[in-house]
């Protein structure tokens, strides 16, 4: 698939050459194929025709934000590799990963969600949560980090964000903050045990997204899981923050691919076909690959998708009418 790709990207005419969004795109959506359309359609959707007769704004409901039923996001939790686990809900992805001295949780949901999915989760997959030891929140988003204080006040990890979604979340409602701990550096190992993870600070979905790299083992055998932590981006998203976010997919790319990453694992279940997965790994045969072992190249294309969907958004702003 890689060399199909790369080769259909080198040698069309030169409309690829240029610099345009309807290049980008087509590029990322070469670099898709069948297996990376949940993250395509999510970044590189059609450009909406124009509407001369906006539709009325919406009047919005006065009060918090009702928490949404059950049956809409409950996923059962499931393990994926020897030490890795799924603790997410239908939406949105939180990861469990066991060590020899414990646990470390990658993402905390909404506060909704994370003691029916992480607590009562591990407790259905035979593991204890008072056993997690740190909480590592990728983005300072409500839908990663609501469930984060939930999770220091029951359980005592030390939470681990960026500086910046440390501000993030500063500059947000002061209920259901939890209290700041500790920062992380780009490139920053955590060890826990027998093993290591590995962080870097990709900005771009926030300034301080976290991306991960996860050592983890499937009936033995070694493999290494990559989260790219931030992927959507809008039309408010900064033009500097588009173009760090092109440069963040680069980069981690080339760090993802040249450790051998041969797995992907998101924080939104339709970025990477999560629920399908979880689908055919019930389904699994002894014997039978991983679902989830995907390959460099699926990691190369992944990563090439959302990069290209960036640079496609920055050419449209850049050549759209003032």
């Amino acid at each position: 698939m890689m060399r199909s790709w790369l080769v259909f990207v080198l040698t069309t005419g030169t409309a690829f050459a240029q610099d345009t969004a309807e290049a980008h795109r087509a590029r990322a959506k070469t670099a898709a194929g069948t297996d990376h359309l949940g993250i395509y359609h999510t970044v590189c959707p059609e450009p909406a025709p124009p509407n001369p007769t906006p539709a009325p704004a919406r009047a919005r409901a006065a009060g918090p934000r009702q928490d949404p039923p059950r049956e809409q996001w409950y996923a059962e939790p499931v393990k994926v590799f020897d030490n890795l686990y799924f603790v997410g809900t239908k939406i949105h992805g939180a990861w469990a990963v066991t060590t020899s001295q414990g646990i470390i949780v990658i993402d905390a949901l909404y506060g909704y969600a994370a003691e029916p999915e992480i607590a009562e989760g591990l407790r259905k997959l035979q593991l204890d949560p008072t056993q997690i030891k740190y909480v590592v929140v990728s983005h300072g988003h409500g839908d990663h980090s609501g469930g984060a204080k939930y999770l220091q006040d029951t359980f005592k990890p030390h939470l681990l964000l960026s500086a910046a979604d440390w501000d993030l979340l500063d500059r947000g409602p002061a209920a259901g903050r939890p209290v700041r701990d500790l920062v992380v550096t780009d490139g920053q190992k955590l060890t826990l045990g027998d093993t290591t993870i590995t962080m870097y600070i990709t900005p771009g979905h926030t300034l301080g997204t976290i991306s991960t790299l996860i050592p983890v083992k499937d009936n033995g055998k070694p493999h290494l899981a990559m989260e790219w932590g931030g992927t959507a981006f809008t039309a408010a998203t900064p033009l500097d923050q588009l173009k760090s976010y092109i440069s963040s997919a680069a980069r981690f790319q080339d760090l993802a691919v040249g450790a051998g990453a041969d797995v992907i694992i998101a924080n939104h279940t339709v970025f990477d076909g999560t629920l399908e997965k979880l689908a055919a790994l019930q389904e699994r045969k002894p014997g039978a690959p991983n679902p989830w072992v995907v390959g460099k190249d699926s990691v190369t294309r992944y990563l090439t998708v959302a990069s290209e969907c960036a640079k496609a958004a920055v050419a449209a702003r850049q050549t759209a009418p003032q």
